[in-house]
């Protein structure tokens, strides 16, 4: 697996002027290719934001309780399937938001905000962008299934008669 690697080191010299050392190892590691695994850490380090987002965590704490486990493979598969062809994941998206509670369409766009900062931390900046746009097609089309209604949009435009 490919990755690209920064990293600082911190040198400390010890109470006796000695060439004791401490040294620190900073590194981030963003990928150039998309696996499985870091599909999984993907996953893994965007849900635990979204676990402690002050907007969107509550709902999904309402939503996932504590079925986490059962979850977050069914979202490995998912984005398996979006990011790697693998066609994993057996489901209908549409169908299971359309099934949860209702919530104000501005959430998208934090999800989509995480997201892409997640992604942005684990990958280098073209493969991120892209894993990005392809979250940011999902959710408009989420949506606009869950929130356009073409006939109030009609009545509202045309006013009353």
């Amino acid at each position: 697996m490919a990755r690209a690697m920064s990293a600082r080191c911190i040198l400390r010299k010890g109470p006796n002027e000695s060439t004791d050392r401490l040294t620190l190892v900073v590194a981030t590691m963003t990928h150039d290719t998309v696996t499985e695994d870091t599909i999984v850490a993907l996953v893994d380090a965007f849900y635990a934001k979204v676990r402690r987002d002050p907007t969107i965590g509550p709902l999904f704490d309402r939503v996932i309780g504590d079925h986490w486990d059962a979850h977050l493979p069914r979202m490995y598969a998912f984005w398996s399937s979006v990011l790697l062809g693998s066609r994993r994941y057996r489901g209908n998206p549409m169908a299971v938001h359309q099934a949860l509670p209702a919530f104000p369409a501005a959430f998208f766009d934090v999800w989509l905000g995480l997201f892409a900062e997640t992604a942005g931390e684990l990958f280098v900046p073209a493969l991120a962008d892209d894993i990005a746009g392809r979250a940011r097609r999902i959710a408009e089309s989420l949506k606009l299934g869950l929130y356009y209604r073409p006939a109030e949009a009609d009545s509202v435009r045309s006013g009353p008669a």
